[in-house]
């Protein structure tokens, strides 16, 4: 089932179509908590630590797939708001091919780059295997992630975000339900972590499948006697690439800082390294909302752009500004009173010094989260708009502000320098974005009265 983004209230619009996804997100981020906890719990701080310290190479990549994938979005929202069907249906039709091959490649060469990353990344010896295994089922299982992030992407693009958040509540349950028989029952150690993940999205991209082919008869095209179906296109896979590798890129170069951030933190110990993964598995749950209604407003900037309905993209955005500050105060509250509770769900209570240092990252990083949301809201209503060339460039903000913390504060203050990372980078980030969407916003007003003159 579609829906038009073009009319009715903004607020509400953009609050209907977030809860499914902020529904799925927090789904997706409470199995990641248990994967963690069972990891943690079943196979000991150390395999905690292997698979925590391979986090910034995972998001380098799948960030990279997962970013390819929202671009390729874009065009299809637009076409859709334009009532462009036969442009749309050709737009998913290519996305198949280029996101097959863009996910075939990086599945081979991050495989066979695997151990060389982790050394480079200063990973400590004692958890080298366990991060080597993980990291490496995870590679191999690129084309799942990137089909179903695919498959979501197009759906979302047509106005439906409730049935991705349906296939990922499947896909969570089955893979609770393979680790544990993978690490407890069959002792595949972290390894068995990642295969569950990786046989869940492979089911979830098979769901998504055939609710696209059942469900949307808009994709069905017409096709006369004699006639060819869908066929590649150069210049919409031109169109594709230039929405989706920009994306794609503005989550690598970001991921770069965050390498840089992990190996000063790596070079810390293993101690630091559990703390560092406990607290990022409570800092991805409580932060995911943020990047969720970035993506509405991807869908929802696309589609009225489309419409070239430019007032209504402001609107937008101020309203899910609002929504954003009241989710923040609430967060902060949480974190700041339960932050050791819920580190104790990844480590035992007598681990004092991880627990410690866990809650210390929480609270410092909470404060801060206005200005993450911030930027979540303004990149993608830049995407959306289909500005990805400055979304990309305040990923370059981002990266650089991580590696000058990775390189100065981190030598100076430990684990405090790595827990004040993440922070500066939005803020970095925020600097480059507030000016380039007010600029963005003036080019599209003069566009559209053009367009009316014209």
């Amino acid at each position: 089932m579609t829906k038009d983004m073009t009319v009715g209230a903004p607020f509400r619009l953009i609050l209907n179509f977030a809860m499914p996804l902020l529904l799925g997100s927090i789904l997706q981020q409470t199995y990641s908590l248990i994967d963690a906890a069972i990891v943690g719990r079943y196979l000991g701080i150390n395999a905690l630590a292997g698979v925590g310290a391979s986090t910034s190479v995972t998001f380098l990549i799948l960030g990279f797939c997962n970013g390819c994938t929202g671009g390729f979005g874009i065009p299809i929202a637009q076409a859709f708001g334009a009532k462009n069907y036969t442009r749309m249906r050709s737009y998913i039709y290519n996305s198949y091919w280029v996101g097959g091959a863009i996910s075939v490649i990086l599945a081979i060469i991050t495989s066979l780059l695997c151990a060389p990353i982790l050394r480079w990344m200063q990973t400590p010896g004692i958890i080298f295997n366990d991060a080597y295994n993980y990291l490496l089922v995870t590679f191999i299982g690129i084309p799942f992630s990137l089909s179903y992030n695919l498959l979501a992407s197009i759906i979302r693009a047509l106005g439906d975000s409730k049935t991705p958040f349906l296939f990922l509540l499947i896909a969570s349950v089955l893979n609770v339900v393979f680790d544990l028989i993978f690490i407890v029952l069959f002792g595949w150690g972290t390894a068995g972590a990642a295969i569950a993940t990786v046989i869940a999205q492979g089911i979830s991209v098979i769901l998504c499948r055939r609710y696209i082919h059942r469900h949307f008869p808009i994709l069905k095209e017409t096709v006369p006697a004699g006639g060819v179906r869908e066929r590649l296109s150069r210049r919409n896979i031109k169109t594709l690439l230039g929405m989706g590798i920009p994306m794609g890129m503005q989550f690598s170069i970001t991921a770069i800082g965050s390498i840089m951030l992990q190996s000063a933190n790596n070079s810390l110990g293993a101690i630091y390294v559990t703390a560092f993964t406990a607290s990022m598995r409570i800092k991805m749950f409580f932060i995911c909302p943020f990047e969720n209604l970035g993506i509405v407003m991807a869908t929802y900037c696309g589609q009225n752009l489309g419409a070239r309905q430019i007032g209504r993209i402001r609107s937008g955005i101020k309203s899910a500004m609002g929504m954003m500050t009241c989710y923040t105060l609430f967060t902060m509250m949480i974190l700041l009173l339960f932050s050791r509770n819920l580190s104790m769900l990844f480590v035992n209570s007598s681990e004092t010094e991880i627990l410690d240092r866990s809650e210390q990252f929480l609270h410092i990083s909470c404060f801060f989260y206005i200005f993450l949301g911030t930027l979540c809201i303004l990149r993608y209503s830049l995407q959306g708009v289909g500005f990805t060339n400055l979304s990309m460039l305040s990923g370059v903000f981002e990266m650089i502000a991580r590696i000058s913390v990775s390189l100065t504060l981190v030598p100076l203050f430990g684990f405090i320098g790595v827990a004040i990372g993440d922070p500066a980078a939005w803020i970095a980030a925020d600097i480059f974005l507030i000016p380039a969407m007010w600029k963005v916003y003036g080019i599209l007003k003069n566009r559209h009265k053009k367009d009316i003159k014209a």
